[in-house]
């Protein structure tokens, strides 16, 4: 299942934000900047959080969920501090047009928008970006490709994404991602092929690190919406978490589960057509070295000099590329996320079921 892509990690956007990073550890006017470029200089730590600020938690999902199902992207802002990554704002990007000259107005769009929060001291370090998903599809390589442009112009980012149509169940489905180094690694050669993945040990769940999100207040803020919390009845919200109807978002999760099914059986097929054209072509190498040897023993009786036993310019002895498995991995970890997905929604129909069971009981 191909799902569009919602952000296009171009050149030009790419080189906007490594040109305000390079200008931000230049200038560095403020101590959030000089704290940037003091961590930048050290050596790499592992991440291990990703600190989100409330306020920036709700814009991502007021701006995912008045698009919805539309898929939208916007940039975080922030800082890396050792091992932890703190996202202080965040921006939407405009929606993406298949045109040139559209697309060049949102990098000038990016760039302006930086260049005015840096301008009332706000941060404008780039840390990532964030888009929003459609049950968790989006484990695509449009998302690895963007990935890795990203890390040619910054050291260590992420990529937030929100899935609208799951938190209507009443679930924040909020995650923080990045590649994992392995995985990057091997990206880079290009080289997906079985061989190459037994020697690195990599399988298909060590393509993408979950990083935990930690949701930070100041005590101010958090002082003020105590203040603003009332004290009300039970309401209508309420009473919707014993809805026992889910069968729509079972239903599309069941639909999205059976492409991926038929896409990862036309990878396996893929690869079992490049096995049996591997045989085949073992098979003429063969016979062809058998008659080859045949001709030879002949010569050496009449006394003249044998014929190499290996041809390289005979197309049967061109090594046949094996089909990355690049494709199949991604795929398989989509099946994945579906059936958690199904399984969490089963396990929430079958509680909400024993419990009016139990009250009908009573």
């Amino acid at each position: 299942m191909q799902l569009p892509a919602p952000f296009s990690s171009s050149p030009s956007i790419l080189a906007v934000v490594a040109t305000l990073q390079i200008h931000n550890m230049a200038t560095t006017t403020t101590t959030r900047s000089f704290l940037q470029a003091v961590a930048t200089e050290e050596v790499a730590t592992p991440l291990r959080v990703v600190q989100m600020e409330g306020l920036v938690i709700l814009k991502i999902i007021k701006h995912c969920k008045d698009h919805s199902p539309s898929l939208v992207t916007g940039q975080l802002l922030g800082l890396d501090v050792g091992s932890v990554l703190e996202v202080t704002n965040c921006f939407p990007f405009p929606m993406r047009e298949e045109d040139e000259e559209i697309e060049a107005d949102g990098a000038n769009y990016q760039l302006e928008m930086m260049r005015c929060l840096r301008e009332v001291n706000v941060d404008n370090n780039t840390v990532g970006w964030y888009q929003s998903t459609l049950l968790g599809s989006y484990q695509t390589v449009e998302l690895i490709e963007t990935f890795m442009n990203y890390q040619e112009n910054i050291r260590r980012c992420v990529c937030i994404i929100y899935d609208p149509s799951r938190s209507d169940q009443g679930v924040l489905a909020l995650k923080a991602l990045k590649l994992s180094d392995s995985f990057m690694e091997l990206y880079r050669s290009n080289n997906f092929t079985g061989e190459k993945l037994r020697e690195k040990n990599l399988s298909w769940v060590d393509i993408f690190e979950e990083i935990p999100i930690k949701v930070s207040n100041s005590a101010l803020i958090s002082a003020f919406m105590t203040e603003l919390e009332p004290e009300t009845p039970v309401t209508q919200c309420d009473y919707d978490r014993l809805q026992l109807s889910t069968s729509s978002l079972m239903e599309r999760n069941m639909e999205f589960l059976i492409e991926c099914m038929d896409d990862l059986s036309l990878e396996q097929q893929k690869f079992q057509f490049h096995y049996r054209s591997l045989s085949r072509q073992q098979a003429q190498q063969q016979a062809w070295l058998q008659k080859r040897r045949a001709e030879n023993m002949s010569r050496r009786a009449a006394g003249e000099e044998p014929l190499p036993e290996e041809d390289p310019a005979n197309p049967i002895f061109k090594p046949l590329p094996e089909p990355s498995r690049l494709e199949s991995f991604l795929i398989t970890n989509q099946i994945s996320n579906y059936c958690n997905q199904i399984n969490g929604v089963a396990g929430q129909s079958f509680n909400r079921l024993y419990l009016m069971k139990a009250l009908h009981e009573e």
